[in-house]
């Protein structure tokens, strides 16, 4: 089988440690709890920043946000590992700017993420993870962003959605923990 994985918010926690980043750099102490109850994709709005603010934060923090110790969600790693032991490939499909390629490509192998040569793509737009999605002809594809999802209804892959806030609106199967994953592809 050929799954495909988002990596922002689907295999890493980053909005959530951006969360963090923001509390220590605006020295607020934001709660957690405003954090998980965030209705859009953002932060900015948690510490009373506008868009263009939380636009020029996000973007002068982005490389401590990408490449500090940003926490992978339980269970992810692990099995991704196991799907490649199993004979499964595992693609990585993310909208990260494509200045960011090699060195989020990197930062994937040094935390145990299985990558192999060719099944990494950066740098497109989230409109435009359809026609690789699509091309890669993947049986299931998994991510966290609305606006991807809404773009793969017309194609046979499996969509199923990172159980986030923000996305509590899609009426598409949910992956809550990562723990799930083997359980699901046997049913």
């Amino acid at each position: 089988m050929k799954l495909g994985f988002d990596i922002d918010d689907t295999l890493i926690n980053l909005r959530e440690h951006a969360f963090h980043i923001y509390n220590h750099k605006l020295q607020q102490n934001v709660g957690l709890d405003v954090f998980q109850a965030l209705p859009s994709m953002e932060i900015h709005s948690a510490f009373g920043l506008s868009k263009e603010e939380g636009g020029k934060l996000w973007h002068s923090l982005r490389d401590e946000i990408y490449y500090s110790d940003c926490a992978t969600f339980p269970h992810a790693r692990e099995v991704l590992n196991e799907l490649v032991e199993q004979g499964h490939e595992v693609y990585y499909i993310t909208a990260r700017p494509k200045d960011h390629t090699e060195r989020t490509r990197q930062w994937l192998i040094d935390h145990g993420f299985p990558v192999a040569e060719g099944h990494f793509f950066c740098g497109m737009s989230d409109s435009e993870k359809v026609h690789i999605i699509e091309a890669l002809e993947l049986d299931y594809y998994f991510d966290d962003k609305p606006a991807v999802l809404e773009t793969l209804a017309h194609l046979p892959v499996r969509s199923y959605v990172k159980d986030r806030s923000y996305n509590q609106h899609l009426a598409l199967p949910r992956i809550t923990s990562w723990e799930e994953l083997n359980d699901m592809l046997k049913g």
